[in-house]
């Protein structure tokens, strides 16, 4: 059994030891290059606008959310990035029964997504895509029976691209929802280390509530220049936002997963981006007439509220995933391995996320 890490940061490399695979046998996966029941549609993963699995389900624009959403926000100097994300399968005993998920990229308004490749080996027997409500993507991957000594692969090349994000000009006139909707409420409560009603959280956010405040844009900066004032950067292991507060220290995850509780304490809808080896927040507010719109900020690290100078593909906006192969919410979709084994030996899933030359 082997688990293998490589170029990763340590807050990634934290991710990945508290979010490995749930795995049938108690198999580890082994990761190389960057990291960190419901019934969700599934469809196909497009390459140059074409699937051949056959699949029922309708297909979309895979950059429909991009077209969708009100300009108030600015996108600029775009890059291209090619990555190789999915799942090789070496095996020294015959598995049966192979189902493997992985976490692919998917677009956004600052990012649109393209397969440009994948090789899909005979062994798998059917692979489709899974959208998580909240902001995340799956492949998933089947295999009837992978015979000892086989090397199986289900990997795909996609090209990103990725651009900054520049902040509005004009925000006096944005408010925090009065009705959030439904998919909004669904980034208002408790997630998974955010502790949003934790009593130390409310305690800060009733000071946070007593300071003036111009408008509610303005109020959230507050809230972001409090999470930079109270907590210092310091790596360690993953706690939740009110004992990072407590302490006093965190990382990015900390650091993001305050500025979320605090937020939400504050009736504003707010989520954690995930990217290679960081994350960061981005909270919600309305113009006057009812368009919203999800601002960027980095709590850890240079100063950026309502901009985002940032080319890393984003991996999965929310922290809170119902996953049909876990019982709990989870923070961050991880990737997953299950089969069974006819002999002693254990299967090595390889999960591979990794950066190819740019374009």
């Amino acid at each position: 059994m082997r688990r293998t890490i490589t170029s990763l940061g340590s807050s990634s490399r934290r991710l990945f030891l508290r979010t490995a695979p749930a795995l049938g046998l108690a198999v580890a996966g082994r990761f190389t290059g960057n990291l960190r029941s419901f019934a969700h549609p599934l469809k196909p993963l497009e390459e140059d606008g074409d699937s051949d699995q056959g699949n029922s389900a309708e297909d979309g624009d895979p950059n429909e959310e991009s077209s969708a959403e009100p300009t108030r926000l600015t996108y600029e100097s775009p890059q291209s990035q090619l990555w190789r994300i999915g799942l090789v399968l070496e095996t020294p005993v015959t598995c049966t029964n192979v189902l493997a998920t992985f976490a692919v990229p998917m677009a956004w308004p600052e990012q649109t997504v393209e397969v440009v490749g994948r090789t899909i080996d005979p062994a798998v027997t059917k692979w489709d895509v899974r959208d998580l409500p909240g902001g995340a993507r799956q492949v998933v991957v089947q295999m009837a029976r992978v015979p000892a000594g086989s090397a199986v692969n289900a990997v795909f090349e996609f090209k990103i691209n990725r651009s900054r994000i520049l902040g509005p000009d004009q925000t006096a006139d944005l408010v925090i929802p009065t009705r959030p909707s439904r998919d909004l409420r669904l980034f208002m409560g408790n997630s998974p280390y955010i502790d949003a009603t934790h009593g130390r959280i409310k305690a800060a956010s009733r000071e946070l509530a007593e300071m003036e405040a111009e408008n509610d844009w303005q109020r959230v900066e507050q809230i972001y220049d409090y999470v930079r004032e109270k907590v210092e950067y310091v790596e360690g292991s993953l706690k939740n936002a009110s004992e990072a507060l407590t302490d006093g220290r965190g990382d990015c995850e900390e650091m993001t997963s305050l500025f979320v509780a605090l937020c939400r304490n504050a009736r504003i809808p707010a989520r954690m981006v995930w990217i290679p080896d960081h994350c960061y927040p981005e909270f919600y507010l309305e113009d006057g007439e009812g368009n919203g719109f999800w601002f960027p900020c980095q709590a850890a690290g240079t100063r950026q509220f309502g901009r985002m100078d940032e080319y890393r593909p984003v991996l999965q906006k929310g922290d809170r995933f119902k996953v049909p192969e876990k019982k709990v919410p989870v923070r961050y979709v991880s990737e997953f391995f299950r089969c069974d084994r006819k002999g002693k030996s254990n299967p090595d899933p390889i999960f591979v996320r990794e950066k190819l030359d740019s374009i």
